[in-house]
C-alpha cells in the first residue's frame, strides 16, 4: 500500500522510487489515475480516447514483473499519455479530426514504442487541436480540454489534454508536439514543466505532421527531473525520420545538481520592454525568476537578438506553406470535414508564393545563424512563456497573426527551450518561466530549471 494519502499529485520520479521500494504499487496508482479521470474528465475533456482497460492489464503485468525481478526503470508502471496526434497500434489517432475519426494505425510511433518498451502504462490519448493547430475547435471530433485550474480558463494548445491530465493527476506524464509553442504553453497554463528538445533530438516518424521543419516532439511532466527521466528514453537517431540527428544522448539526469553556478543567463530586454511587452504582475514575476537564477549562482546580462517580430513572420510564412502542402488534397475534396479554424489556416496557406516561402527560410538561416552567435557566449536565454491562461472560447483564426509569440523564436531556430512554473496571479493561475539553450543542450536548460524548481518548491 502506498505511504502517500493521494498518488496521483507525485512526480513520475517520486512514483517510480516508490514503486522500486514496494512502497506503492502501478496497480494502486493506475486505479487512483483511473478514478480521478472518472471523476473530473467529464468536465476537463483531457481524453478523447481512454484506454482503462489497457492500463489495468500493463499495470498488473508491470506490478507481476516488478515483484519477480524489480523494476525495468524510472518508469516501470508509471501511467502516461499520449497527444492524439502519436501513432499507437490497434488504437484510434484521430488528430482530433472527423477526417481521422475512425482511424486506427496498426503500428507504434517509436516514442510509443520506448515508453511501452520502458514498462509504461498507457492511460490513453488526450485532446489536442485539430492536426496540432486549429483550435480551440468545437466544431471537430470531440470538444477542446479545459484548465483543471479553473475549468473556465484555456489549458492553451495544441497539446492542451496532455497538460490537463497531469495537472488534474490523471496521469504522471505525456508526450506533445511543439511546433510553435505547443508544448511550452499548454505547460505553462497548466503550472507543469514541458520541454520542447532541439530539432531532431526525438524522432518524429509516426507523429501527425504540422511544419516539417518546425515539428518538435517532447514531454510534459510535473518537473525538470520527470522530464529528464522521460527524454533519457525517447530521445536517440532514428534512421527512418530524415530530419532526425545522429548525436549521442547525453544521461540528463546526471546533470540536474540542483545549481546555476557558472551559467550565463542572456534576456533580450528589448523584446520585453519594446516589441512585445508583457503584464505588470507577469514582469514581476518574470523579474523575481532571474532573482532566483542570481541566487543560484547564475550572471543574468541583456543580450540583443534580432526583433521578435521576425522569428515570428518566418515562422507564419513557413508553417501556413507546409500546413497546405500536407492538406491540400482533402481542402480540396472534404473540406466539410476540418473544422473552421483549421481550414481557415491551411486556405492561407494556399495565397503564399513559392517566392514567399524561400524568402521566409532565407530568414530563417539568418535569425538562426544570429541566435547561435548569442549562445557563443550565453548558456541560457530567459524569455517569458505566456501570459496566465484566459478564459476558453472560441477565437478568430487570423489571431494567430496578430500577437507575436514568445515561444516561436526557438522553433525557427531549434534550440532546445522549457517551461516551468514561476508562481501564481492574483487569481490563482499559473505564471510560466522559459528557459532556451545551446542545441542539443537540453541537459543544461533542465539543470537550471531543476535548480529553480528545488530553490522555489
Amino acid at each position: 500500500m502506498a505511504d502517500v494519502d493521494d498518488p496521483t499529485f507525485l512526480t513520475l520520479a517520486e512514483a517510480g522510487r516508490m514503486i522500486a521500494a514496494r512502497t506503492l504499487s502501478p496497480v494502486e496508482l493506475t486505479d487512483a489515475c483511473l478514478a480521478r479521470m472518472d471523476a473530473v474528465d467529464g468536465v476537463l475533456n483531457s481524453f478523447i480516447t481512454p484506454t482503462p482497460d489497457l492500463a489495468r492489464r500493463q499495470a498488473r503485468e508491470a506490478e507481476a514483473e516488478i515483484q519477480r525481478s524489480g523494476p525495468r526503470g524510472p518508469l516501470h508502471g508509471i501511467p502516461y499519455s499520449l497527444k492524439d496526434i502519436y501513432e499507437t497500434a490497434g488504437i484510434r489517432t484521430t488528430g482530433q479530426s472527423r477526417l481521422l475519426a475512425d482511424n486506427v494505425p496498426d503500428q507504434d510511433c517509436p516514442a510509443q514504442a520506448a515508453l511501452a518498451a520502458a514498462g509504461g502504462v498507457l492511460m490513453g490519448k488526450t485532446t489536442t487541436w485539430e492536426f496540432a493547430h486549429g483550435g480551440p475547435s468545437w466544431d471537430v471530433v470531440a470538444p477542446p480540454a479545459r484548465n483543471p485550474w479553473n475549468a473556465e480558463r484555456s489549458p492553451a494548445g495544441s497539446s492542451s489534454g496532455s497538460g490537463a491530465a497531469i495537472a488534474a493527476g490523471m496521469c504522471l506524464a505525456s508526450m506533445g508536439s511543439d511546433t510553435g509553442g505547443s508544448i511550452r504553453l499548454p505547460a505553462a497554463a497548466c503550472g507543469i514543466a514541458g520541454i520542447k528538445p532541439t530539432y531532431g533530438r526525438l524522432s518524429r516518424r509516426g507523429i501527425l505532421p504540422n511544419s516539417f521543419s518546425h515539428d518538435h516532439a517532447g514531454p510534459m511532466a510535473w518537473n525538470c527531473e520527470d522530464l529528464a527521466i522521460l527524454l533519457g528514453f525517447t530521445a536517440g537517431h532514428d534512421p527512418l525520420d530524415p530530419a532526425c540527428a545522429n548525436v549521442p544522448v547525453p544521461d540528463y539526469r546526471a546533470a540536474l545538481n540542483g545549481d546555476a553556478k557558472g551559467l550565463v543567463v542572456g534576456v533580450p530586454w528589448r523584446w520585453l520592454d519594446e516589441e512585445a511587452p508583457i503584464s505588470a504582475a507577469y514582469r514581476q514575476a518574470f523579474e523575481a525568476s532571474l532573482g532566483v537564477l542570481r541566487g543560484l549562482g547564475a550572471t543574468v546580462r541583456g543580450v540583443e537578438l534580432p526583433p521578435i517580430l521576425e522569428y515570428n513572420d518566418s515562422k507564419r510564412v513557413i508553417a501556413m506553406a507546409e500546413l497546405f502542402s500536407i492538406h491540400e488534397q482533402d481542402l480540396r475534396t472534404r473540406p466539410d470535414l476540418f473544422g473552421a479554424s483549421l481550414r481557415f489556416r491551411i486556405m492561407c496557406g494556399s495565397l503564399l508564393r513559392a517566392e514567399d516561402y524561400v524568402q521566409a527560410m532565407r530568414m530563417r538561416a539568418r535569425l538562426a545563424a544570429a541566435t547561435q552567435a548569442v549562445f557563443a557566449d550565453t548558456h541560457l536565454l530567459a524569455v517569458p512563456c505566456a501570459e496566465p491562461a484566459g478564459v476558453l472560447a472560441a477565437t478568430r483564426p487570423e489571431w494567430m497573426f496578430e500577437a507575436p509569440s514568445y515561444t516561436a523564436p526557438f522553433n525557427v531556430t531549434g534550440n532546445p527551450a522549457l517551461s516551468i512554473c514561476s508562481g501564481f496571479d492574483a487569481d490563482g493561475m499559473p505564471f510560466s518561466l522559459q528557459l532556451a539553450g545551446r542545441l542539443f543542450d537540453e541537459a543544461t536548460v533542465l539543470r537550471a530549471g531543476d535548480a529553480y524548481e528545488r530553490a522555489t518548491a
